[in-house]
């Protein structure tokens, strides 16, 4: 199985830098770069990473000399004679993977816990699953005196699942990865107390890896006495315990003749739907990790979209027939770029999939129209037309994003927690309902540092400077405080009963804003800024943190930042917003987002229907690993 050099199609100009370029700018700080600019001139810099490009095509040509021979070993070891086997390349070398038509994270992290519990079941080694404080990894304890069988049982299992072991990463990076199949493999995790089992899973195409991220963690629970009768035997005596390797979300010990029973997997992640589209498989733990804990959210989470197709014809006939006498008091109002489709909901949703798995329903409302790939008939999704829920078929068409957000809340079935996505947020890595709820039912809001002006609000404002004006104003009103803060483009946590609570609260505000067709000076901002204010002056809503950024498509810089948000995949949320780009600026956009989302969220979500899933529009990337 040859490893040849990819061919030498063109790349995307955000993946474009050679690898010893984006080594640089990954690894030097901003600041710095920009002071060796400052004392060598852009001339002299622009030379050296010239330089540095000519020597990446040296080195790339010896990585792959490299990569062939890394690949002959693996040949020779006889994993990849499995029909669903293939070998993957990242930057810390060639891996074998098994083949999924559609891997997810949840789904990696299940599978790596079946091989596991399987393989000491057939062992007959007494095992339970932990409540770790990962949710994206599992956990397995079993007794460290019985070590030498564990070892043997999981060597065997990686001999038929290419499974690799090694110790759980640390904040400090990665740790070194060998096939658990091999003794050199095992010799250096002799003393390890907690060793890391993976089974590297991938797409048909590679575009997608889930390596040691999602692994089982084994831990060996050491056997000593108990300090105190905590768990007495007949006749007075102290039963011995197991106790902990590392910390855990239940308990430091269990009893070491407990009895085993049986569990739903998503109880051991907070990832996993407590009920959802298909119940999780039972698995093997003690009693003392089935306890239900005060941080638990067992509340429904819904998701809502707004969402608009710009190119509709039938649509820009109903708008020009409104702007035409209502037109928006600022160029951003009615901007091509607000109602461009850039196909980012599809992404947006697979998204969803891949990362918040725990989303009980999706709503997408929209002016009569319905994307042409969207699976109507799935169970999950539901598309709400503004006739449905407005009260006053007056003020329609409308098209002014505040106007619709003042609705949002009668969609008939909807959960008293939602989340509220505009179409161009994306989920990044793995989230949890604890990013953006407390167990309480208490929500969580994201401030940004750019602040709201002070000055009234006036024909100069963007909306959402406006927007945010207005909802200070309100504020100050009920509450005499003054807020200067506005919100990131995070999903906004919200509670039905707090918009109607709102609504009821200011009934003329809410009710000018829902009749304005075209966004005004007058717009409040419901959802996305009134509302986590509001909940948070009366005492049901906090403010909190969430690793997101914003990337602004009009910007000369957005292909190197693309470039760093895919290697990294360090956001749980980000956005890909464009207020002042022109119609000729939109086609560009296309081409830079298409490959790049295309490799971001390469598996189609079940909300898709297959047969019309889009090719990349340009040839995919490396893949990059899920994080």
């Amino acid at each position: 199985m040859p490893l040849t050099a990819p061919p030498a199609a063109p790349r995307p100009p955000w993946l474009a830098d050679p690898p010893l370029v984006r080594g640089y700018r990954r690894t030097v700080p901003l600041r710095i770069r920009r002071a060796v600019i400052a004392m060598t001139g852009v001339e002299l810099r622009r030379a050296a990473l010239h330089g540095l490009g000519r020597l990446s095509l040296t080195s790339g040509a010896l990585r792959l000399r490299w990569a062939r021979r890394r690949l002959g070993r693996l040949v020779r070891t006889g994993l990849l004679s499995a029909p669903d086997r293939m070998v993957i390349a990242d930057d810390r070398g060639t891996r074998i993977a098994t083949v999924v038509r559609t891997p997810t994270p949840l789904f990696a992290r299940a599978e790596n816990l079946r091989l596991v519990c399987e393989a000491l079941d057939r062992a007959r080694l007494d095992h339970f699953v932990v409540r770790c404080y990962s949710n994206v990894a599992s956990a397995v304890g079993v007794r460290a005196d019985q070590r030498t069988a564990v070892v043997t049982a999981l060597g065997e299992l990686c001999e038929r699942e290419a499974g690799y072991v090694s110790l759980p990463p640390r904040k400090g990076g990665a740790a070194p990865l060998r096939l658990g199949a091999t003794a050199r493999a095992w010799r250096a995790l002799a003393a390890a107390p907690v060793v890391r089992f993976t089974r590297f899973h991938t797409t048909p195409r590679g575009d997608l890896v889930l390596g040691s991220s999602h692994g089982c963690d084994i831990e060996f629970w050491d056997r000593a006495p108990a300090e105190a009768p905590a768990h007495p035997e007949p006749g007075g005596g102290t039963a011995e315990i197991l106790h902990a390797p590392r910390p855990n979300r239940t308990t430091a010990s269990v009893p070491l003749t407990g009895d085993a029973v049986r569990a739903p997997d998503h109880m051991f992640t907070r990832l996993a739907p407590a009920e959802g589209w298909s119940p999780g498989p039972l698995v093997r733990t003690r009693p003392e990790f089935t306890t239900r804990l005060p941080d638990e959210v067992r509340f429904p989470i819904d998701v809502v979209y707004t969402w608009v197709d710009g190119s509709d014809p039938q649509w820009q006939r109903r708008r020009a027939a409104v702007t035409n006498t209502e037109a928006g008091y600022h160029e951003q109002a009615a901007n091509a770029a607000r109602y461009a489709n850039r196909d980012e909901l599809r992404y947006s949703l697979r998204s969803l999939h891949l990362y918040a798995p725990w989303v009980r329903h999706i709503y997408i409302v929209t002016d009569r129209q319905v994307p042409d790939w969207l699976a109507l008939d799935h169970p999950g999704i539901t598309v709400v037309d503004h006739q449905e829920i407005f009260d006053d078929p007056t003020v329609l068409p409308t098209f002014n994003s505040h106007a619709i957000e003042t609705r949002l809340h009668h969609i008939k079935g909807l959960a008293e927690h939602f989340l509220y996505f505009n179409d161009d947020v994306f989920l990044g890595s793995p989230v949890t309902p604890q990013d953006f709820f407390l167990a309480n039912g208490v929500t969580k809001f994201f401030p940004s540092r750019a602040l709201i002006p002070l000055a009234p609000a006036d024909q100069l404002d963007v909306p959402v400077s406006a927007a945010g004006k207005n909802n200070r104003r309100l504020l100050e009103g009920r509450f005499g405080a003054t807020v200067t803060q506005k919100m990131k483009h995070t999903p906004h946590a919200v509670r039905t009963s707090v918009l109607a609570e709102i609504e009821r609260e200011f009934p003329e505000p809410i009710r000018a804003t829902m009749a304005n067709r075209v966004r005004s000076t007058s717009d409040v901002s419901l959802p996305s800024s009134l509302h986590h204010y509001y909940a948070f002056l009366t005492g049901r809503a906090v403010p909190a943190q969430l690793r997101y950024d914003y990337f602004d498509l009009a910007r000369p810089t957005i292909d190197n930042r693309l470039a760093r948000l895919l290697r990294s995949r360090h956001c749980q949320a980000f956005c890909l917003n464009d207020t002042v780009s022109s119609e000729h600026d939109l086609a560009g956009q296309l081409a830079l987002l298409g490959p790049f989302l295309d490799a971001y969220f390469p598996v189609p979500s079940p909300l898709e229907r297959a047969v019309t899933r889009q090719e990349p529009r340009q040839p995919c990337p490396s893949p990059s690993p899920s994080r």
